[in-house]
């Protein structure tokens, strides 16, 4: 690194370890703003990532998106323009030097609105168009976060500045070798912003029975070309999505809201308990009841 990109991510650090000393996961007054730490390596887990931007200030993480493993860390970016099931493992850290994390949850539709207000070139291409990857980490981008951050000292400008700076750090990501994958799921008319509206729907909507002929149909495509071009956005059918989506929420009302297994499964749209019981298993890797205990 030269030596202004040195001191930008010098500084990240200080700030992300500054505010995560107190607790390893710090939503800050900035909307869509967290910050995380972790002093070891943990375990591959299964979650939601949310539609963002996610940084390392310090450390290493490891993504599995259906059978593609994505690695990032100090000098590289990993985003999503969309809400996917992934599994997910810090891979280095330690009590001397933390995983430091830092995630900037994205709207397409906000992106959209930047495309047009800044004329941003789109160019439809038929190379891979997953709705996650990994690009290098720039001195701009690394600033204008380092800039995000400081605002938390000054909260007083949150309110005016940090819908600036994101603004800057939306445009800077667009116009990155990654952007084009980016803008093909977030300019309007494409196929890729119809799987956008379609997972909008499925979010929520995913208790209830899926009807794959009529969710095409309001998103104004052919039941195959859906299905195609959800699967190469997102690695999964829309009935695994909609699935990964159910055992997400339904593991979040057992260990958040103290639900019992037969109540959360049911309220997320299982009508087997056993059959919900079978695929927890699979995708958490032990049964809601022993999920339920260790939490």
């Amino acid at each position: 690194m030269v030596t202004k990109e040195r001191n930008a991510h010098t500084r990240l650090i200080q700030l992300v370890d500054q505010y995560t000393s107190v607790e390893n996961r710090f939503e800050t007054p900035i909307a869509g703003l967290i910050l995380s730490r972790w002093d070891t390596p943990t375990q591959a887990s299964s979650n939601m990532l949310d539609a963002s931007l996610c940084l390392i200030a310090q450390g290493k993480k490891q993504v599995i998106l259906g059978e593609e493993i994505y690695t990032y860390d100090a000098e590289h970016f990993l985003f999503t323009a969309i809400d996917l099931p992934v599994i997910s493992q810090i891979i280095d850290a330690s009590p001397e030097k933390p995983y430091l994390g830092i995630l900037l949850k994205l709207d397409p539709y906000a992106l959209a609105q930047l495309m047009l207000e800044a004329h941003v070139p789109f160019k439809h291409r038929t190379e891979d168009k997953k709705g996650l990857a990994v690009g290098e980490l720039t001195h701009e981008l690394t600033n204008a976060f380092v800039r995000l951050l400081e605002l938390i000292q000054t909260p007083e400008d949150i309110q005016i500045l940090s819908p600036l700076i994101i603004k800057e750090i939306l445009y800077r990501l667009l116009m990155s070798p990654q952007g084009d994958r980016l803008k093909r799921i977030a300019a309007t008319g494409t196929n890729g912003h119809r799987i956008v509206k379609a997972i909008e729907w499925l979010k929520h909507n995913f208790s209830k029975p899926l009807s794959i002929d009529d969710l095409a149909n309001s998103m104004g495509m052919s039941s195959s070309s859906f299905h195609q071009h959800f699967r190469d956005i997102t690695s999964m059918s829309p009935l695994q999505y909609q699935k990964r989506m159910r055992l997400s929420e339904a593991r979040r009302l057992l260990i958040t809201e103290d639900l019992d297994v037969s109540s959360a499964s049911i309220q997320v749209g299982y009508e087997s308990l056993s059959q919900f019981s079978r695929e927890y298993k699979r995708f958490f890797g032990m049964p809601p009841s022993e999920d339920l205990r260790k939490n």
